[in-house]
């Protein structure tokens, strides 16, 4: 009987975060490892009514198509490859070419309906365009989003990172300017020692002195 289907789980961006089949109310349950989403519109069905054969081999080939995220290959938070079951089904061998050939050139309408550009586009790529595209991309973040991007990749910095990018930025100011730097650092220093434990006295009719003993008769502490 026909009654397999394949079916995905879909991120709020709409790309899908798991490929998987069954029968019967399979793609509704909560009894599993990977959840489906709440809002059940993002559960949707691929295929339906095929064998479980035909199921298998469109649950590997979507699989296969979409990539994996724990093996580097794409998106999905599939732990394996699919084709396995409680039924214990294994793809015959010229179902393995079949889906081998279909993945040499796997169809952009699959690709664009799920969300999923093509990776055959961007390696036809010259250097320039990669680089044009990743701009565009950069380009349509808001400032905060770039923000946190930078923020994330500074504290993703190895501490021995961060000094050798610290040594690079100090050896490319001309010695003028490491002076200043040297001078200013000194200044705000010795603007702080000088002002170390020093205290706010005022006389009562409106003058006031910072230090650190009484300036003599009539002068209390407080600035006012």
């Amino acid at each position: 009987m026909n009654k397999f289907y394949t079916y995905a789980f879909l991120r709020e961006d709409r790309t899908p975060y798991y490929i998987g089949k069954g029968t019967g109310r399979r793609i509704y349950s909560t009894n599993r490892t990977i959840k489906p989403p709440k809002d059940k519109s993002r559960t949707i069905f691929l295929k339906q009514n095929l064998t479980e054969e035909e199921s298998f081999r469109h649950e590997i080939y979507m699989i296969a198509v979409l990539g994996r995220k724990d093996l580097g290959t794409g998106i999905l938070i599939n732990r394996t490859n699919g084709g396995e079951g409680s039924s214990g089904c294994v793809p015959s061998e010229q179902s393995r070419k079949k889906i081998s050939e279909a993945l040499k050139n796997p169809s952009e309408e699959t690709r664009k309906r799920m969300g999923v550009s093509s990776k055959k586009g961007k390696a036809n790529m010259t250097p320039e365009q990669r680089s044009e595209a990743v701009k565009k991309g950069h380009a349509s973040k808001t400032s905060e989003q770039r923000s946190v991007a930078a923020i994330k990749r500074q504290a993703s910095r190895t501490i021995e990172q961060r000094s050798e990018a610290a040594k690079k930025g100090h050896a490319s100011k001309t010695p003028e300017q490491r002076s200043a730097a040297a001078k200013k650092g000194h200044a705000n220093m010795t603007s702080e020692k000088t002002m170390k434990g020093k205290k706010w006295w005022n006389d009562g009719c409106g003058n006031h002195k910072r230090m650190i003993k009484c300036p003599g008769n009539g002068w209390r502490l407080g600035r006012k």
